[in-house]
This record gives C-alpha cells, sequence and structure tokens, in this order.
C-alpha cells in the first residue's frame, strides 16, 4: 500500500559540531563525488564553504528521501541531484525529471532541510514530537490517519544531538 502512495516530503538535518569531528570535507576526493562543478564553485567561493558544504548535503538527503521513496530506487547517487541554489534557505533539486523545492534552516548547531514534491505541501507539514505512532512497510514509515482512514508519509531524520519527525496531512 505504502509503495503506490506518491511521497511528497524529505528532510534532513546535520550536527555540525559531529560533522566537523568525523567527516573531512577537504579530503581528496570528497567534493568531487558528492557535488556538481556548480555546487562545488559554490562552496568554494562561500564565505564558510564548510557551512556550505552541509548545506547543500542536508538539500540532497531531503529530496533523495522523496526520489527514493516515489521510484523505490535506493543507490547511492548524489551527483544525479543537482541543487538550485536560490539562497541559503531556498532552492530545488531535480532528479531525472523530478523537481523537489527545499526549505533550509541554518542554527549555530545544525544545518535542516526540509524538501517536498509540490509548493503547495508546504502548508501541510506537521512536525511530530514522538516517533511512537509510527509505522512501517518494507522500511518506510508512515503514519495510518485515524480520522480519515488514509497514510500519512512520514520522513525522519536524524545526526548526533538531534531528530526532526515531520508527516504530511
Amino acid at each position: 500500500m505504502i509503495g503506490n502512495d506518491i511521497v511528497v516530503i524529505g528532510n534532513d538535518i546535520v550536527d555540525l559540531d559531529l560533522a566537523q569531528s568525523e567527516s573531512n570535507w577537504q579530503r581528496k576526493g570528497f567534493l568531487d563525488k558528492i557535488f556538481s562543478q556548480d555546487e562545488k564553485r559554490l562552496i568554494l567561493t562561500n564565505s564558510n564553504p564548510e557551512l556550505m558544504v552541509w548545506n547543500l548535503w542536508s538539500r540532497k538527503e531531503a529530496a533523495y528521501k522523496i526520489y527514493n521513496r516515489i521510484t523505490g530506487i535506493r543507490e547511492y547517487f548524489p551527483l544525479g541531484l543537482c541543487c538550485n541554489y536560490e539562497n541559503n534557505q531556498s532552492g530545488t533539486v531535480s532528479i531525472e525529471g523530478f523537481v523537489f523545492y527545499t526549505k533550509t534552516q541554518i542554527e549555530k548547531d545544525y544545518v535542516y532541510t526540509i524538501a517536498v514534491s509540490e509548493v503547495s505541501i508546504w502548508n501541510k507539514i506537521k512536525v511530530l514530537n514522538s516517533l511512537e505512532s509510527i509505522k512501517k512497510e518494507n522500511g518506510i514509515p508512515y503514519i495510518l490517519n485515524n480520522f480519515s482512514n488514509t497514510i500519512n508519509p512520514v520522513s525522519i531524520t536524524h545526526h548526533g544531538r538531534f531528530l526532526r519527525v515531520i508527516t504530511c496531512e
């Protein structure tokens, strides 16, 4: 049943302290494996290149969650996800004819991105405070809405000290 639903949300969070201590984004080849030439240019010309790495990374990861759930394709292909960077807070990510819209929140301790497949979805996103009511089918999280007897998609992200859970009603 979940596989036939069009899942329209994804999210990703990066704990900046953990990323700084565990990921050497400056090592040889890292940027080439993850980012396009335009994305690398954004990173290398930014006043805070490390923050730009995680900004773009979180956008790609949030969009990947939607793509994966729509197509069922589970592969590692960050170069296939292309960020169209508008500003620190918004942009799009495209892959194979799909376009996902992103909103990014940058705080002192984390970078957090939500992605949606349609702009109209923004006002339908709800933050969940618990994992308690979440069910999974084939590893894909959802919530059963008892009022409408429908399935609502859920996106879960965690990294280091941070956990975010959202649904779309």
